[in-house]
Formats: structure tokens, sequence, C-alpha cells
């Protein structure tokens, strides 16, 4: 019988998942604007989200396990999955714009896809191939474009080229590391609060005064911590059930999703300027994926099924 629940269904939990993602970068923008400086900014909305699950979790009969392998898995995945890939984010998109650092989401489904080959989680297959190709092409003119314009220092414009690389690392490791038994409800708590936990030591160093992006100290507003503490809790409920039901790859595919759904923001909402860089880098991204994402029908693999 079909699942008619949303929460079953990849596709929906796919395109959910990946719209509030794509909001997360254009939060980040206003929040940074409002006063916030991006890793406390982060912290404090992990923090705010961890709890929120930990909720969520105990209220559904799915406790948070605590063995020594479930806090090395939290650890591991908070670090590269939360805490490095958000915190270079957060603080680049001051410097580079929402709708840059949204576009740059669209690159780790095809990372994954060439780890999961190299880690021979998937075959290789020529379409998917030529969609990873295409994506790093997407990514190359995405770089350029923004450098060339110079309205961004150059190393925030290759800084948040990284990012993909952890997202990807981050969605293999989770899959091979998930531990046996787990709910993705119980999980995804503790690499929220993992992740908030490790960016302690970066801000006892730096200092936790908010400061914008003059330099200059001051109030910032609450609402926004508010709002991206429920965006985390709620992407991160519906990410990891998606992992779960669905895979590495197919899960990767919300950084394509965001991508789209942030830039569309940044541009008509936040009045960020276009170029024909992004066009073209889009347009690359899309064929890649959709490339990606065709089923095999070699024969090898309907002889495997």
């Amino acid at each position: 019988m079909k699942q008619s629940n949303p929460w079953h269904s990849p596709l929906a939990l796919l395109i959910g998942t990946g719209a509030l993602l794509g909001l997360t970068n254009n939060l980040v923008k206003l929040a940074t604007t409002g006063g916030w400086q991006p890793v406390t900014f982060l912290l404090w909305s992990l923090l705010g989200a961890g709890v929120l699950l930990v909720g969520l979790a105990m209220a559904s009969q799915a406790r948070p396990p605590l063995g020594r392998a479930h806090l090395r898995y939290y650890l591991v995945s908070g670090l590269i999955s939360i805490s490095l890939p958000n915190a270079v984010m957060f603080s680049a998109i001051p410097h580079v714009g929402a709708g840059y650092a949204s576009l740059c989401l669209a690159f780790p489904p095809l990372l994954t896809y060439g780890l999961a080959v190299l880690l021979k989680l998937e075959r290789l297959r020529g379409l998917r191939l030529l969609g990873v190709v295409l994506g790093l092409i997407g990514s190359l003119l995405l770089a350029i474009g923004k450098a060339s314009a110079g309205d961004a220092p150059l190393g925030w414009v290759l800084a948040v080229l990284v990012v993909p690389v952890f997202l990807a690392l981050g969605n293999i490791y989770r899959t091979l590391r998930w531990p046996a038994g787990a709910t993705p409800l119980a999980l995804a708590p503790g690499m929220l609060l993992a992740g908030a936990l490790l960016l302690v030591p970066s801000l006892a160093m730096q200092g936790w005064a908010n400061t914008d992006t003059a330099g200059t100290t001051r109030q910032p507003e609450l609402w926004p911590v508010l709002a991206q503490m429920l965006l985390f809790a709620c992407t991160y409920a519906m990410f990891f059930r998606l992992q779960k039901i669905a895979g590495p790859v197919y899960l990767s595919q919300i950084g394509s999703v965001g991508a789209m759904a942030g830039a569309a923001v940044a541009i008509l909402l936040l009045g960020e300027s276009g170029s024909l860089s992004m066009l073209l880098a889009a347009v690359c991204v899309v064929i890649g994926v959709v490339l990606m994402s065709r089923p095999d029908r070699s024969p090898a693999a309907q002889e495997a099924t």
C-alpha cells in the first residue's frame, strides 16, 4: 500500500529540506546586518535547535543514545557537517552575498557521488560522470564570475567553494558510520549540539561580542536567531529522516534545491544582483544533477536487479 504521509516520501523530504536549507543563507544575511557576529549567531542557533530536537526526541520515545560510538558519531559529523562548513558559510555571506553562497550548495551532490564511487558505494556510470564534470564546470564559472566582478574578496569567494567538500564528506561519513539501531530523530540533536560545542573554542579566542560588518559592537536583534533555531530544528529533523530512507547520494541533492531556492530569494527579495556567470553556473549544475539522477538502465544494472 502506498504511503500518503510526506514523512515517508523521499521527494517531499528532499524538497522540504532543500527549501529550508536555501532560506538559511538569506536569514544569515539579515542576521549579520542586524548586528549578529556570524559564528556567535551559528552557535546559538545550533544550541537552540539541538535543545528543541532533544525535546521532540524525548516526547517521541527516541531518546538520543550516549554510548561511546554514538558520541564519536556526533562529534565527527558535527565537525564536518555542521561546525566547519557553516562557520565558513556564515562568515562569508556578508562578503560574498547570500545568492552566491546558495548556489555553492548545488555542488555537494556531485562530490558525494564521486566519493560514493571511489568507496564502491555506487558504480561508475557514464551519464553520472558527465554530470560531475558539468557540476565542476559550473563551480569554476561561478568562482571566476564572482572574482572578476570585484565585489567580494577572492579569499572569501574561494573559501565558500570548500564548503561543498565538507558537506559531501559528511554525507558519506554519516551513512558509513550510522550507529546500528539508531533512529534519525535520536541522532539529529546529537549532531547539532556537538556542532555547537565545537564552536566554543573559536569564539572563546575571538571574543563573544556581536559586531556588524563595519566592526561596530551593538545589541543584535533577537528574532533572527529564534527563527534560525526553528529553521535548523525543522531542517535536520527531515535531513536525518531523508538520509535514513534514501541514502547519501539522493540526500545530497537537497543542495541543488537549496541553491535554486536560496539564490531566488536573494535576488527577488533581498535585492542582490544576478549575473551571466551565475546563470550559466546554474544551468550547468541543473543539467549535471539531472544526469546524475537518471536511473541506471545498463544491462549490468538490469541483471543486478
